[in-house]
């Protein structure tokens, strides 16, 4: 049976993983995406805040060992979901099932003034120019923002905001700096109060300043201003936001998606097309866009394929379940379970922060680069 995947993030790798190693020659699978290589989200802060380098967290696809699929570096230029056939610039393939695991694409010029008067850290590239873009600072007020919603690990900003204070100080810079993060959320992590009240303390003794339930709709680069949603302004020295999301417009010419997001059944991923499954970013399944999140979507549909390639009935269902890590600075990490499920109220608890959970998250990492990619790595603590 032929299976094509189209996106190798959390969501595509480990979907094209898990079914090629268990079908083995009953499936033939074909994996692609556009980019050099796969870079976890907290790898990117890492490289922000000058604790690795890039090439150490680039994980190229063009050094893949054999998983059992293959995989094509090429752009998808069109999807037709009814024919399950995709074209790339790489050639057109015909599946009997497809993935669309396309994530989300970011969109730093939907902001005005953001890509004249600020800086965006959510894309590699942005992540990995926002190293050299603090080691120049010279200190003075940052502002770290959300510019529109939804936008991918919620948490992200405020590791951001702690992550800077921790950097500043280690520099000498904290005294003579200011620090706000600017947030659409009414709490830093709303599915967990036990985390939003950890995270909140730590601004409080940190002296990072809250301002929830707004977003910065617009930069005023000449009088470096950022103009926040509630009207009000605020000044900046160094503006690190959050750009907006859209669907991949590949996906949308497709006529997949309805409100901008592909909808899919939230207990199997499968589209409104028969053989068709969409997990991640990409979706509007209704938990938060994360890797943990598309990567628990996609085991799901996995065990849905591989019944299916075996002739067996589908009964995998997504529980809505995710773990993520919460950096604190200072080698402290805490760990968030949240758990969202269609029609209930997200639950979910913490545990931390603490410096063991640090080895914890470095454990996932190596984790799924072994499984992924079948080799070592160490991320960086």
């Amino acid at each position: 049976m032929r299976v094509v995947v189209l996106g190798a993030g959390f969501g595509g790798l480990e979907l094209a993983t898990t079914v090629a190693a268990r079908c083995g020659t009953e499936v033939d699978l074909t994996l692609v995406d556009r980019s050099e290589g796969f870079v976890f989200g907290f790898s990117k802060l890492d490289v922000m805040f000058d604790r690795t380098s890039p090439d150490r967290v680039l994980h190229r696809y063009a050094d893949l060992a054999d998983r059992g699929y293959r995989f094509v570096p090429a752009t998808v230029t069109a999807i037709d979901p009814e024919r399950k056939r995709v074209e790339t610039t790489g050639g057109t393939f015909d599946a009997d099932i497809l993935v669309v695991a396309l994530g989300a694409d970011l969109d730093p010029a939907a902001t005005p003034g953001l890509t004249a008067g600020g800086h965006e850290f959510y894309t590699v590239a942005g992540a990995f120019a926002a190293r050299d873009v603090l080691r120049n600072f010279a200190g003075g007020r940052v502002v770290v923002a959300v510019t529109s919603t939804p936008f991918k690990c919620p948490p992200a900003p405020s590791e951001t905001a702690l992550l800077m204070h921790e950097y500043l100080t280690a520099r000498g810079l904290r005294d003579g700096s200011d620090i706000s993060l600017v947030m659409p959320l009414g709490t830093p992590i709303p599915p967990s109060p036990e985390a939003s009240a950890a995270v909140l303390a730590a601004f409080e003794e940190r002296g990072i300043h809250w301002y929830p339930e707004r977003l910065v709709r617009a930069l005023d680069p000449a009088t470096r201003k950022a103009l926040l949603s509630d009207d009000s302004e605020l000044p900046y020295d160094l503006f690190l936001g959050v750009p907006a999301h859209r669907v991949p417009e590949v996906v949308a010419a497709a006529g997949m998606t309805v409100d901008g997001w592909i909808p899919v059944d939230p207990l199997t991923l499968e589209t409104r097309f028969p053989g068709v499954y969409a997990v991640g970013d990409v979706t509007s399944v209704g938990t938060p866009k994360a890797g943990v999140f598309a990567e628990g979507q996609a085991a799901v549909a996995a065990e849905r394929i591989i019944a299916t390639i075996r002739g067996d009935e589908p009964r995998t269902h997504y529980d809505g379940r995710g773990i993520c890590y919460l950096e604190f600075g200072h080698d402290r990490v805490a760990k968030v379970d949240v758990t969202f499920r269609s029609g209930e109220r997200p639950v979910g608890g913490l545990e931390g922060p603490s410096t063991d959970l640090a080895a914890d998250k470095s454990d996932f990492g190596a984790e799924r680069i072994a499984r992924w990619f079948g080799r070592e790595w160490t991320p960086v603590q």
